[in-house]
């Protein structure tokens, strides 16, 4: 099977869509969270108390080439218009759980955390969009059928 047709033949599953948002989250929440447990939090400490090594630079630009796959599907696939879009869905999807009572948003800790998993949910459509448009438009990305 050529590389075209396989390209052509590769879709998205709900577990395709579920394993980039687990990537999504992972990331993330690995980059930062308010717990205290994170690489952020382990950075700044490193550097405050002068421990900073090799290996906060060796996670640090891993979790860069991470980003930068995330961030670079993303803007590929959305543009800033989807990327507006999906950032106003979710905001008024999270305004309208939380005034139905189903989301707390009572404290900075819990917006923090709303946040950072909307980032994610935003980060995985963006890895996913390009399969999704491509099945309910029959349009491809030129970048898929490249080397």
């Amino acid at each position: 099977m050529s590389k075209e047709n396989k390209v052509r033949d590769a879709s998205l599953t709900l577990m395709g869509f579920v394993w980039r948002l687990l990537f999504a989250i992972v990331l993330v929440l690995v980059t930062y969270n308010p717990s205290g447990y994170s690489y952020s939090n382990w950075l700044f400490t490193a550097i405050s108390n002068g421990e900073f090594g090799p290996q906060h630079a060796v996670i640090g630009v891993v979790l860069l080439g991470g980003w930068l796959v995330l961030l670079r599907a993303t803007s590929q696939s959305l543009g800033f218009l989807g990327l507006l879009v999906c950032t106003a869905f979710m905001a008024t999807l999270v305004w309208w759980l939380v005034d139905a009572g189903w989301l707390a948003a009572g404290s900075l800790t819990a917006i923090a955390w709303i946040s950072l998993v909307c980032l994610a949910f935003l980060l995985a459509i963006g890895m996913s969009w390009s399969h999704i448009r491509r099945r309910l438009t029959g349009q491809y990305d030129v970048d898929e059928l490249h080397d």
